[in-house]
């Protein structure tokens, strides 16, 4: 991606980091998260147009604080700091970083009072979301005010000579009401960008990185069934036509019909799938396994075992493709920033090392939007370009507790009840992400005069914009009601259902 121009994101641990990048993107800028122990050498060699510096859950003060490169405000590149790189831009530049009497998080408003290229044609009064305990007490010689809320003289500063801009906000965040304004403002005021990022320009060079790497070999693909290796599956077909060879293994722990679906739908493209019925095996190296983080490493082990036994069998395959996300590699490996991992996502890793294949990770940069704008220009169906998220390790982090065949075909025909009666309604496409989950309980119940003791089902449906924040759909009763009753009378073993009413946070979207 380095023929596009760059803007570089260091990350001091926000959980608001990828939406920064998400953001910058959306403006047809291409964008990096990388960790702020980079050096300013390796900055200078990427020629990055501009550098945002994230926000993040420490004190500037603390000693262990991450610093980041010495010398980045010495670059003459645009900086822009947000929230905590505001307050790191302070305290290494000269000025005073003070906690404050209490943290303050959610809307702020704020005033614009100076003149500001960060801040041109946004209103004197604009409602931002601030999320800090520090503040700027005192800004850096040669840095002057430009906003102030009620709790804070400086709520923004700038160096426009130096052409560093701070904001103890986040305008990356939906709440802030001109927040892509803002960072138009310095992506294209400040940083000169061109706007040069798009699906079309990803696409030709992505199909000639496949073809550079393969260099004639086959090359297998996991496929899944879902968006990600989808788009893949198409991007070979595009790129090295028959020399793609997409392996769709049977888990044990798929939707229904997931197999025939995923045959029919890829013989429409021409594409031969190698089909493997794997069920067996998964789910014996699943018994007894309870533990969350233990079920997706049995089953990330497991599929490596078995796409290696049948990889063996296409002797010109060299290159093996995946169809990794950037949020996968963000959340999967620690030197990425000082963010928390919260899961490990299987498809990072493992199988080139195993197998000694090279490895085409074509989707590896992008985020799910861009991957469905993709699909769209490829010809995947709508159908499949919208479908709801599906966990890489499947039903398994579905089913809490002990994954077995019975529990696994318990919750598949929840699930897909719960999923029929959300399309009847036409909801489905209006909901981000839906599903059933399994519980580890089971509770008293009464069917036919006579009492039963069996599972719960919980319904989950979500509402977002980055699956990084979500809010629980507020669904009809009579649709949840509906798929209550159903799930109750067409799935023997099951004779409860509760709907989660959760966010995220504090929750997650999956339970698992």
């Amino acid at each position: 991606m380095t023929d596009h121009q760059l803007i570089l994101i260091l990350d001091y641990g926000s959980q608001y980091t990828q939406l920064i990048a998400r953001r910058v993107r959306e403006q047809h800028v291409y964008c990096e998260i990388h960790p702020p122990t980079v050096s300013v050498e390796w900055i200078a060699g990427r020629r990055p147009i501009g550098v945002i510096l994230s926000g993040g859950p420490m004190s500037v003060n603390d000693p262990n604080a991450p610093v980041g490169p010495p010398g980045i405000f010495e670059t003459g590149v645009p900086v822009l700091g947000l929230c905590y790189g505001m307050q790191l831009a302070a305290k290494l530049l000269g000025g005073r970083v003070r906690a404050g009497d209490r943290r303050e998080y959610g809307r702020a408003e704020v005033e614009i009072f100076a003149d500001s290229p960060l801040f041109e044609g946004t209103a004197a009064k604009q409602t931002v979301w601030m999320s800090h305990g520090d503040h700027v007490d005192l800004p850096p010689p040669g840095f002057t005010p430009v906003a102030r809320s009620g709790s804070l003289a400086f709520a923004a500063m700038q160096n426009p000579e130096r052409r560093i801009f701070c904001c103890q906000f986040h305008p990356e965040v939906v709440h802030t009401e001109h927040g892509q304004k803002i960072l138009r403002n310095f992506l294209y005021g400040i940083c000169a960008a061109k706007g040069d990022w798009t699906v079309a320009s990803f696409r030709s060079e992505a199909i000639e990185n496949i073809r550079s790497i393969s260099n004639g070999s086959r090359v297998i693909l996991g496929l899944s069934g879902g968006v990600d290796s989808s788009v893949v599956a198409l991007l070979l077909k595009e790129a090295i036509g028959d020399k793609a060879t997409p392996i769709f293994v049977d888990n044990g722990v798929l939707r229904k019909n997931e197999g025939k679906e995923v045959r029919d739908r890829f013989a429409r493209f021409g594409l031969d799938i190698d089909c493997v019925d794997a069920a067996e095996r998964f789910l014996s190296n699943l018994a007894g396994a309870t533990e969350p983080e233990k079920k997706r490493k049995i089953i990330g082990a497991t599929f490596i075992d078995v796409f290696e036994k049948e990889a063996k069998r296409f002797e010109d395959a060299h290159c093996l493709a995946q169809g990794t996300l950037y949020p996968d590699v963000i959340e999967s490996v620690s030197v990425k920033g000082p963010s928390m991992v919260i899961k490990t996502h299987h498809n990072v890793g493992g199988l080139p090392e195993k197998l000694g294949f090279r490895l085409i990770e074509p989707l590896r940069m992008l985020f799910k939007d861009e991957v469905r704008a993709l699909g769209r220009s490829l010809g995947l169906p709508e159908d499949l370009v919208g479908r709801h998220p599906f966990p890489g390790p499947g039903l398994a982090v579905r089913i809490l507790g002990e994954v077995t065949k019975e529990r696994a075909d318990l919750l598949r025909e929840a699930d897909a009840i719960f999923l029929e009666e959300l399309r009847s309604a036409g909801l489905y496409d209006k909901t981000s992400q839906a599903f059933a989950v399994l519980l580890p309980v089971k509770s008293v119940g009464v069917m036919g005069d006579e009492r039963t003791y069996e599972n719960v089902c919980a319904l989950r449906s979500v509402d977002t914009i980055d699956f990084m924040t979500a809010d629980w759909s507020r669904l009809p009763y009579d649709l949840l009601d509906r798929a209550s009753r159903r799930i109750v009378n067409e799935v023997r073993g099951i004779n409860r259902v509760v709907y989660d009413v959760t966010s995220k946070p504090p929750g997650t979207i999956e339970w698992e």
